[in-house]
């Protein structure tokens, strides 16, 4: 053991772990810039919300229940969480794609985790919550009906960070410099809009490319394709009530329609910038719900005061020490000047020898920021009532807004939703949480109830759901127009008889309106006839439908049989994605069975303005819904099969036959 070199490196190397993260293990990471609109200035006094005001930003998304080397694909909510390097402090807005969470009190918030997480007896199923504790808490935990109906949607597999809106979940107080206050809820809108990935086409990513979610977002800012979100706010009065139109704003599983209260923008975040090290950065970032600056305070959310405690406690095991903050990627990017000391990986050198106050030995400092020297001062506010652990009577409605949300949803939505509860609790093996779920989803909705009933052959109890709700039009995914398609990838099947030139052509017109290109042929290399060649990127070995957001084969490409080739054409017809050909390309199409006049298939003689025009709308629409219906095949009561359910508009009852295999 005298060889020294080899003790400290494999001793250095002994102790390269860290505790991974309780919850939100699974993570990726970016940099970026937030430029504020200054709309924000009436209602929040905070400086990085000024006008035209520019702050670095460091945003980490993440999967909750599962464990680091997860699959990002996993139906689960994600964390959206943004660190702002502010001139005044770090203001980090912890937050999450689903704008409700499945507790309104912390104190039940390792309860909810611990029946998410996998049995304690065999370590299983990892990252999923289709098992018996998840869904024997939450059945007998009604309030969690609303988060659990998000969970079930298209919203808990989302396509790309990219199309992921994110929420603050919580009600925040606002003041501005007059000392005015409102409260708020915060929004992240999306540039590219909220997309969603279908059940099966994530169950292949899953295991296909665990890393789908964290490699588009390295490959896309690296490509250029930066990530791009507008910041919102719902702003409500002050009134003393915390409530608005009769919704608890305190009440974490509670949202407030946007129809209500407009979610006004007040400034755009941009992504693009990729971590140099993942350790250091994505790993050791530290989020704290209590990191503010002048101008945003929390409110008495039960859960959001738990959190204050808890994200800053779980630093201290998983860091190391009460110093994180110094870590590079926790450090502010501006002066600090505090009296805290010592302590493990102590970093700073301090000066001066009184680090208290009031000192003299150190001519008094250092002094305390008042209000108008950047200090962080609370506006005054009177507080009354009764200390108990109760919660108020406005918490006790734990279905009318888990009705809202589902009648909310399109036919294909709610169809999904159908799908995704008769999934999860058919993999539940006590039938008594099965049944006692039935009877939560009878007082949300019937025709929900008895379409999950018949999915699990299991009679559908009565209940008594809300009746007259009111849909939210901005709950829904499903767009009618198209949307910017920048960052979408599109997948050409050629071979070395095809149309290069139309191939190349084809790509220089869907670059410029920022859609990747790349070829798929049998075999790598570069295929070249006459004076035009392309390079392979994918091969039939390498290349998967879940890749693509459209894949179209070239003219002249020998119409193939092989199995990859087939399975790639179908596993897109089936997941909605666009497809098309031109000149005899289409053969390719009619080999894999897919039928050249369905929806979401675009046939041309030769690649031209009108076919680039078809297939960046399709994009744009993300999916061609209309075909659902026809790969969507096995009817389950109240539909009856014999008669078709087209598209319709959004009504609690809207039905749509469900296939759990297909879209």
């Amino acid at each position: 053991m005298e060889d020294f070199h080899l003790r400290e490196k494999i001793t250095h190397f002994d102790h390269e772990r860290i505790p991974e993260r309780v919850v939100h293990a699974r993570g990726a990471a970016a940099h970026g810039v937030f430029e504020s609109y200054g709309t924000a200035a009436s209602v929040c006094k905070a400086r990085f919300l000024a006008s035209g005001q520019r702050t670095d930003v460091f945003v980490r998304f993440s999967t909750v229940a599962g464990s680091r080397g997860s699959a990002d694909t996993v139906r689960d909510v994600r964390g959206f969480a943004v660190k702002f390097y502010t001139e005044e402090g770090n203001f980090d807005l912890v937050g999450n794609n689903m704008p409700v969470f499945f507790i309104q009190d912390g104190i039940k918030f390792p309860d909810v985790i611990h029946a998410a997480k996998p049995h304690p007896d065999r370590e299983i199923p990892q990252a999923q919550t289709a098992h018996d504790t998840f869904w024997d808490f939450v059945s007998l935990h009604t309030e969690a009906t609303h988060h659990v109906m998000w969970a079930m949607s298209d919203r808990g597999i989302p396509r790309s960070y990219r199309t992921m809106e994110g929420f603050g979940v919580h009600t925040f107080r606002l003041f501005n410099e007059a000392g005015e206050t409102s409260l708020v809820k915060f929004h992240w809108k999306p540039l590219a809009g909220v997309h969603s990935l279908v059940w099966e086409e994530a169950q292949i990513a899953a295991g296909c490319d665990p890393d789908f979610h964290r490699r588009d977002l390295a490959d896309s800012i690296e490509a250029g394709a930066y990530f791009e979100y507008d910041l919102g706010i719902q702003v409500m009065p002050d009134d003393g009530s915390e409530t608005f139109h009769g919704i608890d704003l305190l009440d974490p599983t509670k949202i407030v329609p946007e129809e209500l209260a407009p979610v006004q923008l007040i400034g755009r975040l941009t992504l693009n910038r990729n971590p140099t090290n993942y350790f250091a950065e994505t790993e050791q970032v530290a989020f704290h719900t209590g990191n503010l600056v002048p101008g945003i305070e929390v409110t008495n959310d039960p859960l959001m005061q738990a959190r204050l405690f808890s994200y800053l406690d779980t630093q201290l095991t998983r860091l190391g020490g009460p110093n994180f903050t110094q870590l590079p990627i926790n450090r502010p990017h501006c002066p600090v000047n505090d009296m805290l000391r010592d302590g493990m990986h102590q970093s700073a050198v301090h000066t001066g020898v009184a680090p208290y106050r009031p000192n003299s030995l150190d001519g008094g400092q250092p002094l305390l920021a008042d209000e108008a020297n950047g200090g962080y001062v609370q506006v005054p506010r009177t507080v009354r009532g009764s200390v108990v652990r109760a919660a108020p009577a406005s918490f006790a409605d734990h279905y009318s807004q888990a009705a809202l949300f589902y009648s909310s949803m399109t036919p294909i939505e709610q169809a999904h939703i159908v799908e995704a509860f008769t999934f999860e609790l058919g993999h539940v093996y006590e039938q008594a949480i099965k049944q006692r779920e039935l009877q939560v989803l009878a007082n949300v909705n019937t025709g929900l109830c008895q379409q999950v009933a018949a999915g699990l052959g299991l009679p559908a109890p009565k209940g008594t759901p809300i009746e007259n709700v009111t849909p939210s039009g901005a709950l829904s995914m499903i767009v009618v127009e198209p949307g910017p398609v920048a960052g979408r990838r599109v997948g050409v099947l050629a071979d070395s008889g095809s149309d290069l030139a139309a191939v190349n052509a084809l790509s220089r017109s869907l670059k410029r309106a920022g859609v990747d290109v790349l070829v798929i042929a049998p075999v790598g290399g570069v295929l070249k006839k006459g004076r035009s060649s392309v390079t392979v990127q994918r091969t039939s070995l390498t290349a998967r439908s879940i890749e693509f957001d459209a894949i179209l084969v070239a003219d002249g490409t020998t119409p193939s049989r092989d199995v990859k080739t087939v399975i790639l054409l179908q596993e897109a017809y089936r997941h909605c994605k666009a497809l098309g050909a031109w000149g005899d390309g289409a053969a390719g199409l009619t080999v894999a069975g897919i039928a050249l006049d369905a929806p979401g298939v675009y046939v041309d003689e030769a690649v031209g303005k009108p076919f680039t025009d078809n297939i960046i709308r399709a994009l744009g629409l993300h999916r061609s819904w209309e075909r659902a219906e026809l790969v969507m095949e096995s009817a389950v009561p109240p539909v009856r099969p014999d008669r078709p359910v087209r598209r319709q508009a959004r009504s609690s009852g809207a039905q749509l036959r469900t296939r759990s295999s297909g879209a």
